[in-house]
């Protein structure tokens, strides 16, 4: 493979990540090529010894989303860095994905069950002084508030529990690039 083919590979692996990140990139990997032609290596040689540019896209965008939602924790950054986790660990997406839907998916629907929850104290505190709830007015209040606080306090706890799922899924993924890469690259001085 052509320097100017796993560089185009590469970059096409990239694609929408920020501008100056895949210049960057594309520096970093130009400076490999250079220092190597430098020492009488073959841009083949050189392409070889760098590894699957594809795979080198995907360790590179699950840096990426890492370095992003430890900076910007909020739903998209952790969606992205979820999206890149998978597109690395492919092969383990198999083991995972029977593990991973169903908790996504428990925290879906009790997120779904906070809402509903919110709305209904909200609804048993404006309709229930109205409606002739047992125990009078008073009481019709203060539950709907019980309510509605307890969905506060639920929705932050699941909330809580949503950044930890994502934190452990981030954590698998810089051990699973980790315990792949020597395999992947064993003792390969143009990667140090």
């Amino acid at each position: 493979m052509t320097r100017n083919e796993f560089i185009r590979r590469l970059k096409a692996g990239l694609k929408g990540i920020p501008e100056a990140d895949l210049a960057d990139i594309v520096a970093d990997y130009d400076a490999h090529f250079d220092a190597a032609l430098a020492e009488g290596r073959s841009e083949a040689e050189v392409a070889e010894a760098l590894g699957n540019p594809g795979r080198l896209a995907r360790e590179l965008r699950l840096e990426a989303g890492i370095r992003n939602w430890q900076s910007d924790r909020t739903p998209s950054s952790a969606w992205a860095a979820v999206l890149a986790f998978m597109g690395l660990a492919t092969i383990d997406i198999l083991i995972l994905l029977p593990i991973v839907l169903p908790v996504l998916g428990v925290m879906f629907g009790l997120f779904v069950a906070v809402v509903a929850i919110f709305i209904a104290g909200g609804f048993v505190m404006i309709a229930g002084p109205f409606s002739g709830f047992p125990g009078g007015a008073f009481v019709a209040v203060f539950a709907g508030l019980g309510l509605m606080a307890a969905a506060v306090g639920a929705g932050a706890l699941l909330t809580l529990v949503g950044i930890w799922v994502v934190n452990a899924l981030m954590w698998f993924g810089r051990l699973h690039y980790r315990v792949i890469e020597p395999a992947i690259h064993p003792a390969d001085p143009a990667r140090a």
